[in-house]
């Protein structure tokens, strides 16, 4: 099966983290002043799933939570937004679901993360085993996956499992520093991941991370297209992005909001994209619903709860002046 036509099938199996998100309320409201905080899911797998639901996909997520009230707190969100559970598994003892507090605030943007021996780094080959990948089309996974054992070592085992069965996988990089040992660590694992990929989403300073440099991450992201015949997002913040497919560069702009928090674009980024892809719209228009995404969610408070329906999205580009010049 070719990328595409997985994407377009439109049914997802997604590896890696789910949380529980902290935020202060109301918005402007700064962490260690806040006397209310909002509760929802959280972590990037679980976004991005709970986005592609929200635009019309199917998704699954394979990971795992502490048993305890927060992981069935994470479990309940997954399914109101209209996740598939079934491969997310409790376990027992010492592990913890991870916790991010933060702010609707951009001066000073403060997100505290607790990830002390993570739940989701229990992921098993028992676990991926488990899994019918015979009812997917794509397998997506997010490179936070890949910072501890036993999850790095059984997710690479799931990708070449969907490999073997002809299933396209897809790669969000999202580099997150303080959850591996060490930066060589990361730059030799999340590479491996890079080779295993069909398409490969990042940001300037994590292929510059790939690539021992951030000057040399736009060459690297090239290469890997050119080279490799992979799908390629480069994405470049308020500079848009860069796309390379077929040997063509397609430069893409942003949408202009006002912002009130920068996390959880790159999660709605990636479902607005790939719900776009499977919707029927050509790869440019693709990108820029998942730029319209990514935007939507950073005006608004949380990341689950902020990613966009697809009426929400089109009333959105209805209504906006439109994306900057690439």
């Amino acid at each position: 099966m070719t990328l595409l036509a997985g994407i377009k099938g439109n049914r997802f199996v997604v590896f890696g983290r789910a949380g529980m998100d902290m935020y202060a309320d109301p918005i402007g409201t700064k962490s260690e002043d806040a006397a209310v905080f909002c509760a929802d899911l959280g972590g990037s797998s679980a976004n991005i799933c709970a986005g592609l639901v929200k635009l019309g996909s199917q998704a699954a997520l394979v990971t795992s939570v502490s048993d305890d009230a927060v992981g069935r707190f994470c479990v309940n969100r997954l399914k109101h937004y209209g996740v598939d559970t079934r491969y997310v598994r409790a376990v027992g003892g010492e592990p913890r679901t991870s916790l991010a507090v933060y702010e609707s605030c951009l001066e000073d943007f403060q997100n505290v993360i607790y990830r002390n021996n993570a739940a989701d780094f229990q992921v098993t080959a028992a676990d991926v085993d488990a899994v019918d990948y015979a009812q997917y089309t794509a397998l997506i996974t997010a490179g936070t996956v890949f910072a501890g054992e036993p999850s790095r070592s059984a997710t690479f085992r799931a990708m070449e499992i969907a490999r073997a069965a002809g299933i396209p996988v897809i790669f969000d990089i999202d580099y997150r520093p303080y959850s591996w040992p060490s930066p060589e660590v990361a730059a030799e694992v999340l590479s491996r991941a890079g080779d295993l990929s069909d398409m490969i989403v990042g940001n300037d300073e994590e292929f510059g991370f790939m690539a021992g440099g951030i000057d040399k991450g736009f060459a690297k992201a090239r290469d890997l297209a050119v080279n490799d015949k992979r799908l390629i997002i480069y994405k470049m913040g308020s500079a848009g992005a860069v796309t390379f497919a077929d040997g063509r560069e397609i430069r893409t702009g942003i949408y202009p909001v006002t912002a009130v928090k920068p996390n959880g674009a790159g999660d709605s980024f990636m479902a607005g994209l790939l719900s776009s892809i499977a919707a029927g719209h050509d790869l440019q228009t693709a990108v820029l619903r998942g730029s319209a995404c990514a935007s939507m969610v950073v005006s608004q408070p949380g990341c689950a709860p902020a990613m966009p329906t697809t009426d929400q999205l089109d009333a959105f580009l209805a209504g906006h002046p439109g994306p900057t010049t690439a």
